[in-house]
């Protein structure tokens, strides 16, 4: 069955033409980025795979993301950076502007080698997602419109009941469903033992492109109040992606409440001038409005016997690292490496993958404290911005970008490997 059928009011399910194998049974949840890019690797691997997404289909658009550095390799080793960077925004830059829209700074997609303040590979979550989706829909289950309802492990595998019904049991489980995660909360605790507020919210919706806007993203931030309004090109160049900033010492709207977030991002917004008013007007027709907290995930461990979290669900870096896509596409070419590696044992390989991410999430993380910071509104008490000019600061961003190296799983399982040619007796003399 098509993920196209996701009107419906249960459960639908796309093998495509998997093949079983007698790899070890894994379960996924979540289909947007990191556990479909997972999926990727683990099936390459040997593993059978099978991805939970509570959403009846894919969800379309989405801010736009970013891949930089080792993240662009893991792309390429994927076959996947063609597809990818057909799907992208084609963005050529970002001018930053005040409040008449005349350009202050200027910064191009080609600066830092494609890995600067705007990358040369810019997508849609939801494209992106799109791409893995495809790359993966032949050799993976996914379900959509169910849930992992509750699950409990033993030393041999995990029963999982799901919402829909299903009861099955697997050898591992990987939560890859975001800053939200209800697989953390359900196996490590609750939201709050791990969420870090950053101290801003950030909300983004698609709106007709009434704006003259080629190419390029135009930042405008009022200095005063710290808030900021954002326009970003999109492959459809008949629409634009509106993106706004604004500060908030704490945050208590519902992130699925979307009648009330609209109410906040109105009342947050009003006064600031530029092209606000014109973008707000379109907030209430908007197909994919989207806001929430900016916050981080802080965890000492990222597994607990046979459960393991990936991407934003395990380390959210917040948007404001520019790096949580690179981190979700890294870590799942790491986890599933390094449990192949083990022997699919999973006390072995979850270690190594924590060891070998762990400086690499750091590294993003304090980058994203640190931006989250620099738009925190000025005053007399205000603590004084690092120097971001130092030696310091480069060598923080070099570790963020590229700093775990990727290991080869030489002799590790790889179906995607091309196949080695026989040596014939001929070959010899």
């Amino acid at each position: 069955m098509s993920v196209d059928d996701s009107d419906q009011g249960h459960a639908i399910r796309t093998d495509g033409q998997r093949a079983r194998v007698s790899g070890p049974r894994v379960l996924v949840a979540g289909a947007s980025i990191a556990g479909p890019a997972l999926a990727h690797w683990l099936r390459r691997r040997g593993a059978e795979v099978t991805v939970v997404e509570r959403a009846p289909g894919l969800r379309p658009g989405g801010q736009a993301v970013d891949a930089r550095g080792i993240a662009k390799e893991v792309i390429a080793r994927m076959g996947l950076d063609a597809a990818v960077r057909a799907a992208c925004t084609d963005t050529a830059g970002a001018h930053t502007v005040d409040a008449d829209g005349r350009v202050l700074e200027t910064f191009r997609a080609e600066d830092d080698g494609g890995d600067g303040f705007i990358a040369d590979i810019e997508i849609l979550r939801g494209d992106l997602s799109q791409v893995l989706y495809d790359d993966t829909r032949d050799g993976v289950e996914y379900v959509f419109g169910d849930r992992i309802a509750g699950l409990a492990q033993d030393a041999d595998g995990v029963d999982v009941v799901f919402a829909g019904g299903d009861r099955r049991r697997f050898d591992l489980v990987v939560g890859a469903d975001g800053l939200h995660s209800e697989l953390r909360a359900m196996v490590f605790g609750p939201h709050e033992r791990f969420l870090r507020h950053l101290g801003q919210v950030l909300a983004f919706c698609s709106v007709p492109n009434e704006f003259g806007l080629d190419r390029w993203l135009l930042e405008y931030q009022d200095q005063e109040s710290g808030r900021s309004a954002l326009l970003r090109p999109i492959q459809d160049a008949t629409r634009a992606m509106a993106m706004f900033y604004f500060a908030s010492a704490d945050f208590d709207v519902d992130h699925r409440d979307v009648a009330a977030q609209k109410a906040l991002l109105r009342e947050r917004m009003t006064g600031l001038g530029w092209l606000t008013p014109d973008i707000l007007a379109h907030l209430d027709d908007t197909p994919d409005f989207y806001l929430d907290q900016v916050a981080q995930v802080v965890m000492d461990r990222w597994s607990s016997g046979r459960v393991v979290l990936l991407g934003d669900a395990a380390f959210s870096s917040s948007p404001m690292s520019g790096q949580g896509t690179g981190l979700a596409l890294v870590g799942a070419y790491v986890l599933a490496g390094e449990l192949a590696a083990a022997g699919w044992d999973p006390a072995s390989g979850f270690a190594r993958y924590e060891t070998l991410m762990r400086s690499y999430v750091e590294a993003n993380q304090e980058i994203g404290r640190l931006n989250a910071r620099s738009r925190d509104i000025p005053g007399p008490d205000a603590e004084p911005l690092p120097d971001f000019t130092g030696e310091w600061f480069t060598e923080l961003v070099g570790r963020a970008i590229n700093g775990v190296e990727l290991p080869d799983y030489a002799g590790v399982p790889d179906s995607a490997a091309p196949a080695e040619t026989p040596v014939t007796p001929s070959a010899l003399t």
